[in-house]
């Protein structure tokens, strides 16, 4: 995403103008956008007119318009954004207040209003703007007869094809049909692979599975691309990294994020850190759960007593179409953020988000421990209890 202009005022109102240049960049797009936002693009309109003999026709016209939003649609695998919302400004083509659906292109740019700017908003801008933070790694998890071929990025994991291919069982005295259904399963994978991933920027492709499918698979893949001279894959060959998984669904790619060698290779990337993070919390809540907390009513209180080391939030919770809150969720990076915390914004479409999600969407991991007044607690209701609720520090 390139920002070609950024406006803000001192009351967080204001502007910025945009070029989609990946198709990633229309989820970050997708997580900005919020009811009620006002929002100027080109887009194609048809327009009818009346001939001087009074038949009518219909013609396609490139305009601008400006609306105030009112439904978003994204559809993950196109990677498509479509805005609906009301004109808002005077066009000769579109009447004050009709309804248009504005779909977002890539490499057109397009400016976004807001009344108000929150950091959460200006942080995911600017670190969709930096190009030292782009996808590169792919992923193929495979069994016998399943493989799914996926595009990891900082943001999202995509499938990008799921291979389904029955295998007949190996006969006494046969395996004829089971190794060509072997055969035709791992050719399906290849061709997948040379229509997916592009190695020019993909540094790592992690194939995973149980037992000894990947390697086999690799074997085959090598030694079809020595015979068709397929200089791409042969002169990649170091960037497949062989990892062992529990099966070949979308799911075991949780698994194959905590695999060391994965790690290694992955070191410096935000999908790593959140990896990170959430083993720690775990291993935090497995051995001193008075220091990892979830769940936004004892996150709340953890965050008042700045307790707070590390903070993790998955951004579902920010585009929540209830105003107040998304805003609770803000206040509380804000006064994370206040107490010098590690804020990570987990992607939902990602694995580890997946997984936060499964803690309500937010958990923190904190600086030193505290027990949860329970008495308190109870007086007021449990879920929603006063944000001034005194909590003790253990001696843990």
């Amino acid at each position: 995403m390139k920002l070609l202009k950024q406006f803000i005022e001192k009351s967080r109102a204001g502007y910025v103008r945009l070029i989609p240049e990946q198709p990633e960049d229309m989820w970050h797009i997708y997580n900005l956008i919020q009811k009620e936002d006002q929002l100027e693009a080109s887009t194609v309109r048809g327009v009818k007119s009346e001939t001087a003999t009074g038949s009518v026709s219909t013609d396609r016209v490139r305009l601008k318009l400006t609306i105030s939003i009112e439904d978003v649609f994204f559809d993950v695998q196109a990677g498509a954004l479509r805005i609906n919302g009301r004109n808002i400004a005077e066009n000769k083509f579109v009447g004050f207040g009709q309804y248009h659906t504005l779909d977002l292109e890539m490499n057109q740019p397009f400016t976004l209003s807001k009344p108000e700017w929150d950091l959460i908003s200006l942080q995911r801008i600017k670190d969709a703007c930096d190009i030292t933070r782009q996808a590169d790694v792919a992923a193929v998890t495979m069994q016998e007869g399943l493989a799914v071929i996926c595009l990891l990025t900082q943001y999202m994991t995509v499938v990008r094809q799921k291979i389904e291919v029955p295998i007949p069982r190996k006969r006494r005295g046969s395996a004829t049909n089971y190794e060509k259904g072997v055969q035709r399963f791992y050719e399906q994978i290849y061709r997948g692979i040379k229509q997916h991933i592009d190695f020019s920027v993909v540094k790592v492709v992690i194939l995973g599975s149980p037992g000894f499918v990947r390697d086999q698979f690799f074997e085959y893949m090598m030694a079809q691309a020595a015979k068709a001279e397929d200089k791409t894959l042969m002169e990649n060959k170091s960037k497949f990294l062989l990892v062992h998984t529990s099966s070949g669904h979308k799911g075991a790619l949780e698994e194959v994020m905590r695999d060391p060698q994965i790690k290694a290779r992955l070191a410096d990337t935000k999908a790593a850190q959140e990896v990170k993070a959430i083993d720690s919390f775990y291993h935090m809540l497995n051995n001193n759960p008075d220091r990892a907390f979830y769940g936004y009513a004892d996150v709340r209180k953890a965050a008042d007593n700045g307790a707070i080391g590390t903070l993790m939030v998955t951004d579902e919770l920010f585009r929540a179409a209830d105003i107040p809150t998304r805003k609770k969720y803000i206040q509380l990076v804000e006064d994370a953020q206040a107490s010098n915390a590690d804020i990570l914004v987990f992607s939902s479409l990602h694995v580890s988000g997946e997984q936060l999600n499964q803690l309500a969407g937010v958990a923190a991991i904190l600086n030193f421990p505290l027990i949860i007044d329970s008495d308190a607690e109870d007086s007021d209701g449990g879920e929603e209890s006063d944000p001034g609720t005194p909590l003790t520090p253990s001696s843990g």
